[in-house]
């Protein structure tokens, strides 16, 4: 026998399922878009166990024809595309015929579907891959599918979830990317029988913005437009003072489909490069209508990402509209604004973008072979030879003692100068006071003695229904650590009080902040695990920040509190809180070896 054989049909249904249904997450999504394939103007979906335990979406579409229904669970049937060219055609959600047979491969999954012209409806049940049955019923016009026993034919994916109200979250994060741009269909959204989300059609696409991202949010986005030969570009942008600390609020849809795609992110983040402080993001919802041969939607198994056939164009247009709207244009240019055309900067991140774009897509597209190279060119100037190597932080048989050095000053208003037994000392005094902060945090809840400090008056923050749901999930860890959070409406909280240590933070930054650290722990971290979170982005807030003067006897103080605790030499991120340049390094970069 030889080594190579053919692997058996379930076996590959279940690898290729994989591809498409890696959380209940996505087996929602794919069901939302075939209801809206489907014409629906009303979809109700119900999650048991935050999606883990049971999914049924219900749509009042047009509904499938019986002798349908067996085959919408064969691999690759589908009624959207009859040759290859069709693909690249494409305005509707699904068209491989992947999403229903990948979910029934891993998962129990029940349809009930009616088309309207028809006096019954059809009951199927398959299992594992396998159809079970299938029967007349009745039932309204339009269809229903529950999908239970998720991941039972693979248990090892079970593995692979988080907590339960991560995974709801992250459904509900789904749930709100889809419905985003499709305002005139309502959706409402149960979980445990309470409900989580319940949007009406509305008129405008700001009405739609506030439902689904909070009203707060959407009162400090302004509206941006651009047009080009061959695209459309419309949505809204936040004004640079509302930023939040990761870019989940940056939606970008093509012909109305999210997409995750890196060239249209980096176009958003290049329009707010110089508004925005680093490591900060803006809330930006972007709609670009491009004829479908202009894009391929076909580049990956979940269509997360797209490929467009003029890259550069796509790019500049998005950049134009969005510096247009930030800078009060009462209109959008048909080319960039002169000081950011002649930019050297502006031209070199287009650069950076083309290269990343066409090293992630590669050239072997068919609909984009002809698309010339991009030329490897390196932005701005050389950087000349490479600076000599500092030491960044102390080795254990030689601890650095802050207080034995002399203060020499400030530079750039953010690091400070010392001049040290050991060299010369440079401290980045954010990251410096960010460590004392989380070890003053970590002592003070691990003694039980965290000191609250009320606020004169509470504030309100509105939050998307995943992060609300988050949020109502910590308040044991919210008392322990400090802060009288209660929930205030349907997706609304009210911050009432916060830790003593670190009175100056902004409430409503900061609960953002740890609401999304918090998201992205795995389900097997612990609650120190939990808490580590917590304080390192507390610390962070509290902290003095860059740019901020310092008196002597503030950088003393700081000095002497770094020599009390046992980690000085990093933040809770694991940034360098200070570099040693000593004797050698100084000899090496005068040459004196």
């Amino acid at each position: 026998m030889g080594k190579i054989a053919v692997l058996p049909e379930v076996l590959t249904n279940r690898i290729a399922a994989g591809e498409v249904v890696e959380r209940p997450a996505s087996i929602v999504k794919e069901l939302l878009e075939n209801a809206l394939d489907a014409g629906a103007g009303a979809v109700g979906i119900e999650l048991r166990q935050g999606g883990c335990g049971a999914i049924r979406v219900t749509d009042d579409g047009e509904g499938m024809e019986a002798a349908d229904v067996p085959l919408a669970f064969s691999r690759f049937a589908t009624s959207k595309i009859a040759s290859f060219e069709d693909i690249y055609r494409i305005r509707s959600f699904g068209f491989r015929g992947e999403a229903l047979p990948s979910i029934a491969a891993v998962s129990r999954v029940t349809l009930i579907t009616r088309r309207r012209d028809r006096p019954a409806g059809t009951r199927l049940i398959v299992e594992a891959g396998q159809i079970l049955e299938v029967t007349d019923c009745g039932c309204p016009a339009g269809t229903s599918i529950l999908v239970e026993n998720i991941f039972d034919p693979v248990p090892v994916r079970k593995k692979f979830l988080k907590r339960e109200s991560t995974e709801l979250a992250a459904c509900l994060e789904a749930i709100t990317r889809v419905a985003l741009p499709h305002r005139r269909v309502r959706v409402g959204v149960q979980a445990n029988g309470r409900s989580m989300m319940s949007l009406p059609a509305t008129e405008g696409d700001r009405e739609r913005l506030g439902l689904l991202l909070g009203e707060e949010a959407a009162g400090h986005l302004l509206p941006f437009s651009g047009f080009r030969e061959t695209a459309a570009l419309s949505g809204f942008c936040s004004r640079p003072a509302w930023t939040r600390s990761d870019g989940k609020q940056i939606f970008c849809y093509v012909n109305g489909r999210f997409v995750r795609d890196p060239l249209l992110q980096h176009a958003v983040m290049t329009a707010y490069r110089r508004l925005i402080e680093a490591r900060r993001y803006p809330a930006c919802i972007l709609y670009l209508d491009v004829p479908p041969e202009e894009v391929d939607v076909n580049v990956h198994p979940a269509k997360a990402e797209v490929r467009f056939r003029q890259p550069r164009e796509i790019y500049a247009l998005i950049v134009e509209g969005l510096v247009a709207a930030l800078s009060g244009s009462p209109a959008v240019p048909s080319a960039p604004p002169a000081d950011l055309a002649r930019e050297p900067l502006y031209q070199a991140r287009i650069e950076e973008a083309m290269k990343r774009y066409t090293v992630s897509s590669g050239r072997s597209k068919r609909l984009f072979a002809g698309l010339p190279a991009v030329p490897a060119v390196r932005p701005g100037r050389d950087a000349g030879p490479p600076a000599p190597p500092a030491t960044a932080g102390p080795s254990p048989e030689a601890a650095i003692r802050f207080t034995e050095g002399t203060y020499l000053g400030q530079v750039l208003s953010t690091y400070l100068v010392f001049a040290h037994p050991a060299g010369i000392l440079l401290m980045d005094q954010h990251a410096a006071h960010e460590r004392v902060l989380f070890e003053r945090l970590r002592t003070s809840g691990a003694a039980g003695k965290v000191v609250t400090q009320q606020l004169l008056l509470p504030e309100v923050i509105s939050l998307r229904a995943g992060e609300f749901q988050l949020a109502l999930s910590l308040q044991t860890l919210w008392d322990e650590l400090g802060f009288t959070i209660e929930p205030f409406g349907d997706t609304s909280i009210a911050v009432k009080a916060v830790p003593a240590l670190v009175p100056n933070l902004d409430p409503r930054q900061t609960v953002r902040d740890l609401l999304s650290e918090l998201s992205e722990l795995p389900a097997t971290a612990g609650l120190q695990e939990q808490r580590d979170r917590f304080h390192a982005v507390l610390a962070c807030q509290g902290a003095v920040k860059a740019h901020q003067e310092l008196t002597e006897a503030e950088v003393g103080a700081l000095c002497r509190e770094l020599d009390a605790i046992s980690f000085p030499s990093t933040c809770p991120h694991g940034r360098p809180a200070y570099v040693l340049i000593d004797e050698r390094d100084l000899k090496r970069m005068f040459r004196r070896t």
